[in-house]
Protein backbone atom coordinates (compact mmCIF):
# COMPACT_ATOMS: atom_id res chain seq x y z
CA UNK A 1 0.00 0.00 0.00
CA UNK A 2 1.16 3.35 -0.75
CA UNK A 3 2.96 5.65 2.42
CA UNK A 4 1.95 8.94 2.94
CA UNK A 5 4.98 10.46 5.30
CA UNK A 6 4.05 13.47 8.19
CA UNK A 7 5.24 15.79 5.51
CA UNK A 8 2.43 15.02 3.42
CA UNK A 9 4.47 13.32 0.21
CA UNK A 10 2.93 9.95 -0.93
CA UNK A 11 5.30 6.97 -1.41
CA UNK A 12 4.52 4.48 -4.11
CA UNK A 13 6.81 0.86 -4.46
CA UNK A 14 6.54 0.77 -8.37
CA UNK A 15 8.68 -2.69 -7.99
CA UNK A 16 7.63 -6.76 -8.23
CA UNK A 17 8.64 -8.97 -5.27
CA UNK A 18 12.07 -10.52 -5.60
CA UNK A 19 12.67 -13.99 -4.24
CA UNK A 20 12.57 -17.96 -4.09
CA UNK A 21 10.15 -18.97 -7.85
CA UNK A 22 9.82 -15.11 -8.73
CA UNK A 23 8.88 -15.67 -12.65
CA UNK A 24 12.11 -15.45 -14.47
CA UNK A 25 12.99 -14.99 -18.80
CA UNK A 26 12.85 -18.67 -20.12
CA UNK A 27 15.82 -20.17 -20.74
CA UNK A 28 17.52 -18.20 -17.71
CA UNK A 29 19.10 -20.34 -14.58
CA UNK A 30 17.06 -20.96 -11.66
CA UNK A 31 17.43 -18.96 -8.35
CA UNK A 32 18.90 -21.18 -6.02
CA UNK A 33 17.71 -20.05 -2.70
CA UNK A 34 19.13 -21.72 1.14
CA UNK A 35 19.01 -20.47 4.79
CA UNK A 36 22.60 -21.10 6.12
CA UNK A 37 21.91 -19.67 9.70
CA UNK A 38 18.87 -20.37 11.86
CA UNK A 39 17.99 -18.38 14.68
CA UNK A 40 16.69 -21.70 16.89
CA UNK A 41 20.56 -23.10 15.47
CA UNK A 42 22.81 -20.20 15.55
CA UNK A 43 21.00 -17.75 17.02
CA UNK A 44 20.91 -15.16 13.72
CA UNK A 45 18.97 -15.89 10.39
CA UNK A 46 21.23 -15.79 7.10
CA UNK A 47 20.01 -16.26 3.59
CA UNK A 48 21.88 -17.28 0.43
CA UNK A 49 21.32 -17.07 -2.89
CA UNK A 50 22.70 -17.95 -6.63
CA UNK A 51 21.25 -16.04 -9.21
CA UNK A 52 21.41 -13.83 -12.24
CA UNK A 53 20.64 -10.42 -11.85
CA UNK A 54 17.89 -10.20 -14.58
CA UNK A 55 14.86 -11.10 -12.61
CA UNK A 56 12.40 -8.86 -11.13
CA UNK A 57 11.81 -5.27 -11.33
CA UNK A 58 16.20 -4.77 -12.75
CA UNK A 59 18.18 -2.32 -14.34
CA UNK A 60 20.12 -3.27 -16.95
CA UNK A 61 23.45 -1.98 -18.51
CA UNK A 62 25.34 -0.57 -21.80
CA UNK A 63 27.56 -3.76 -20.51
CA UNK A 64 25.19 -6.32 -20.81
CA UNK A 65 24.33 -5.84 -24.60
CA UNK A 66 27.41 -3.82 -25.82
CA UNK A 67 30.92 -5.50 -26.04
CA UNK A 68 32.96 -3.01 -24.31
CA UNK A 69 29.94 -0.68 -22.99
CA UNK A 70 29.94 0.98 -19.74
CA UNK A 71 29.12 -0.82 -16.66
CA UNK A 72 26.41 -0.14 -13.99
CA UNK A 73 28.55 2.55 -12.59
CA UNK A 74 28.78 4.37 -15.94
CA UNK A 75 25.94 5.82 -15.35
CA UNK A 76 25.76 9.70 -14.55
CA UNK A 77 24.49 9.85 -10.71
CA UNK A 78 21.63 12.68 -11.49
CA UNK A 79 19.89 9.92 -14.28
CA UNK A 80 18.50 7.82 -10.96
CA UNK A 81 16.67 10.61 -9.44
CA UNK A 82 13.73 13.26 -10.33
CA UNK A 83 10.52 13.99 -11.56
CA UNK A 84 9.10 12.54 -14.45
CA UNK A 85 6.20 11.43 -16.22
CA UNK A 86 3.60 7.38 -15.36
CA UNK A 87 2.19 7.15 -18.62
CA UNK A 88 -1.10 4.88 -19.62
CA UNK A 89 0.18 3.61 -23.06
CA UNK A 90 -2.08 0.29 -23.55
CA UNK A 91 -1.31 -2.41 -25.65
CA UNK A 92 -2.28 -6.18 -26.10
CA UNK A 93 -0.01 -9.35 -27.71
CA UNK A 94 3.09 -8.10 -29.60
CA UNK A 95 1.86 -4.37 -29.61
CA UNK A 96 4.91 -2.11 -30.42
CA UNK A 97 5.01 1.19 -28.41
CA UNK A 98 5.17 3.80 -31.16
CA UNK A 99 7.09 7.64 -31.11
CA UNK A 100 3.14 8.99 -31.69
CA UNK A 101 2.13 6.95 -28.44
CA UNK A 102 5.20 8.57 -26.86
CA UNK A 103 4.33 11.84 -28.62
CA UNK A 104 0.34 11.56 -27.58
CA UNK A 105 0.88 10.40 -23.78
CA UNK A 106 -0.49 12.25 -20.91
CA UNK A 107 0.71 13.56 -19.20
CA UNK A 108 3.37 15.27 -21.67
CA UNK A 109 7.02 13.66 -21.77
CA UNK A 110 9.40 16.66 -21.39
CA UNK A 111 12.95 16.90 -21.62
CA UNK A 112 14.96 15.42 -18.25
CA UNK A 113 12.02 13.55 -17.16
CA UNK A 114 11.77 10.43 -15.61
CA UNK A 115 9.87 7.86 -18.09
CA UNK A 116 7.69 4.88 -16.78
CA UNK A 117 5.35 3.39 -19.07
CA UNK A 118 2.25 1.07 -17.74
CA UNK A 119 1.14 -0.88 -21.04
CA UNK A 120 -0.91 -3.34 -18.76
CA UNK A 121 1.37 -5.74 -19.15
CA UNK A 122 2.50 -6.22 -15.17
CA UNK A 123 -1.06 -7.54 -14.46
CA UNK A 124 0.09 -11.06 -16.71
CA UNK A 125 3.20 -11.28 -14.62
CA UNK A 126 3.96 -14.95 -13.95
CA UNK A 127 5.60 -17.89 -14.98
CA UNK A 128 3.88 -18.05 -18.17
CA UNK A 129 4.13 -17.46 -22.02
CA UNK A 130 1.45 -14.45 -21.63
CA UNK A 131 4.56 -12.29 -20.19
CA UNK A 132 7.36 -13.55 -21.53
CA UNK A 133 6.56 -14.88 -24.95
CA UNK A 134 3.41 -12.44 -25.97
CA UNK A 135 4.43 -9.44 -24.18
CA UNK A 136 4.22 -5.57 -26.55
CA UNK A 137 7.37 -3.63 -26.36
CA UNK A 138 9.51 -0.73 -27.16
CA UNK A 139 11.57 -1.02 -30.43
CA UNK A 140 14.16 0.62 -32.35
CA UNK A 141 12.04 3.92 -33.30
CA UNK A 142 10.53 4.51 -29.91
CA UNK A 143 13.96 4.08 -28.73
CA UNK A 144 14.99 6.71 -31.15
CA UNK A 145 12.21 9.10 -29.93
CA UNK A 146 13.14 8.86 -25.96
CA UNK A 147 16.79 9.66 -26.80
CA UNK A 148 15.87 12.54 -28.94
CA UNK A 149 13.40 13.69 -26.49
CA UNK A 150 16.37 13.84 -23.72
CA UNK A 151 14.77 11.62 -21.99
CA UNK A 152 16.83 10.63 -18.16
CA UNK A 153 16.00 7.51 -16.79
CA UNK A 154 12.73 4.77 -18.69
CA UNK A 155 11.13 2.11 -16.99
CA UNK A 156 8.44 -0.10 -18.54
CA UNK A 157 6.18 -2.98 -17.80
CA UNK A 158 7.38 -5.87 -19.98
CA UNK A 159 9.11 -8.63 -19.42
CA UNK A 160 12.31 -6.27 -20.98
CA UNK A 161 13.43 -2.91 -22.72
CA UNK A 162 12.72 -4.55 -26.12
CA UNK A 163 10.11 -6.37 -27.96
CA UNK A 164 10.21 -9.79 -26.89
CA UNK A 165 9.83 -10.27 -30.96
CA UNK A 166 13.76 -8.11 -31.34
CA UNK A 167 15.30 -10.83 -28.85
CA UNK A 168 16.34 -14.26 -28.26
CA UNK A 169 13.02 -16.02 -28.54
CA UNK A 170 13.36 -15.90 -32.28
CA UNK A 171 16.51 -15.97 -34.63
CA UNK A 172 18.37 -13.06 -33.00
CA UNK A 173 21.73 -13.50 -30.78
CA UNK A 174 21.98 -17.16 -29.54
CA UNK A 175 18.23 -17.79 -30.25
CA UNK A 176 15.52 -19.03 -31.56
CA UNK A 177 14.77 -20.14 -28.09
CA UNK A 178 11.04 -20.14 -29.12
CA UNK A 179 11.33 -21.48 -32.65
CA UNK A 180 7.57 -22.09 -32.58
CA UNK A 181 6.66 -18.49 -32.60
CA UNK A 182 7.78 -17.99 -36.42
CA UNK A 183 4.58 -20.12 -37.11
CA UNK A 184 2.39 -18.47 -34.67
CA UNK A 185 3.44 -14.91 -35.86
CA UNK A 186 2.79 -15.34 -39.02
CA UNK A 187 -0.79 -17.18 -38.24
CA UNK A 188 -1.31 -13.97 -36.97
CA UNK A 189 -0.19 -11.31 -39.07
CA UNK A 190 0.08 -13.12 -42.12
CA UNK A 191 3.65 -11.41 -42.39
CA UNK A 192 7.05 -12.77 -41.55
CA UNK A 193 8.52 -11.82 -38.11
CA UNK A 194 12.07 -11.33 -38.77
CA UNK A 195 10.98 -8.83 -41.27
CA UNK A 196 8.74 -6.95 -39.08
CA UNK A 197 11.56 -7.28 -36.29
CA UNK A 198 15.12 -7.21 -37.80
CA UNK A 199 17.57 -5.85 -35.07
CA UNK A 200 18.56 -7.50 -32.15
CA UNK A 201 17.21 -5.58 -28.87
CA UNK A 202 17.90 -1.97 -30.07
CA UNK A 203 16.02 -0.33 -27.41
CA UNK A 204 18.04 -1.62 -25.18
CA UNK A 205 21.61 -0.84 -27.76
CA UNK A 206 20.15 2.70 -28.22
CA UNK A 207 18.98 4.04 -24.86
CA UNK A 208 21.81 2.53 -23.26
CA UNK A 209 24.25 3.77 -25.70
CA UNK A 210 22.98 7.21 -24.80
CA UNK A 211 23.28 6.71 -21.26
CA UNK A 212 19.65 6.54 -20.06
CA UNK A 213 19.52 3.85 -17.87
CA UNK A 214 16.44 1.36 -18.63
CA UNK A 215 14.49 -1.04 -16.00
CA UNK A 216 12.86 -3.79 -16.51
CA UNK A 217 9.29 -5.90 -15.10
CA UNK A 218 7.90 -2.27 -13.29
CA UNK A 219 5.03 -2.79 -11.44
CA UNK A 220 3.82 -2.77 -8.08
CA UNK A 221 1.79 -0.01 -7.58
CA UNK A 222 2.22 1.33 -10.89
CA UNK A 223 -1.45 1.76 -11.67
CA UNK A 224 -2.12 4.36 -8.87
CA UNK A 225 0.30 6.63 -10.08
CA UNK A 226 -0.49 6.36 -13.51
CA UNK A 227 -1.36 9.43 -15.68
CA UNK A 228 0.70 11.78 -12.73
CA UNK A 229 3.82 13.60 -12.49
CA UNK A 230 5.82 12.38 -10.18
CA UNK A 231 8.94 12.11 -8.68
CA UNK A 232 11.19 8.91 -8.73
CA UNK A 233 14.14 7.13 -7.64
CA UNK A 234 15.75 3.85 -8.38
CA UNK A 235 19.58 3.21 -7.86
CA UNK A 236 21.35 0.15 -8.65
CA UNK A 237 24.58 -1.29 -6.38
CA UNK A 238 27.92 0.61 -6.85
CA UNK A 239 28.76 -2.60 -8.96
CA UNK A 240 31.52 -1.25 -11.03
CA UNK A 241 31.52 -4.45 -13.28
CA UNK A 242 27.75 -5.19 -12.81
CA UNK A 243 25.87 -5.08 -16.23
CA UNK A 244 22.50 -5.79 -14.20
CA UNK A 245 21.06 -5.20 -11.29
CA UNK A 246 18.29 -5.28 -9.04
CA UNK A 247 16.45 -1.76 -8.14
CA UNK A 248 13.84 -0.89 -5.65
CA UNK A 249 11.74 2.02 -8.43
CA UNK A 250 9.69 4.19 -5.73
CA UNK A 251 7.31 7.38 -6.84
CA UNK A 252 6.81 10.24 -4.77
CA UNK A 253 3.62 12.37 -5.46
CA UNK A 254 3.31 15.93 -3.50
CA UNK A 255 -0.60 16.92 -3.44
CA UNK A 256 0.19 20.45 -3.45
CA UNK A 257 2.29 19.50 -6.68
CA UNK A 258 5.04 21.63 -5.35
CA UNK A 259 7.86 18.63 -4.83
CA UNK A 260 10.25 19.17 -8.05
CA UNK A 261 13.28 18.05 -6.58
CA UNK A 262 16.18 16.50 -9.01
CA UNK A 263 14.38 18.24 -12.24
CA UNK A 264 18.30 18.59 -12.75
CA UNK A 265 21.29 17.49 -14.09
Amino acid sequence: MPVKAANGLTYYDLTNTYGHNVPQWPSSPNLNFRVTKFHAKDGYYVQEIDAIMHRSTHMDAQLHVTENGTSLTGYDKWRHFGTGVAVSIPKGKWGVITPDDLEKAAPKIQRGDILMINTGSHKKLGDNDDYYAYSPGLYKEAAEWIVERGVKMVGVDVQALDHPLGTKLVDHGPGPSHPHLFDEYREATGRDVMKDFPHWEPAHKIMMGAGIPGIENIGGEIDLVTGKRCTFMAFPWRWHEGEGCVVRVVAIVDPQQTFRLGTGQ
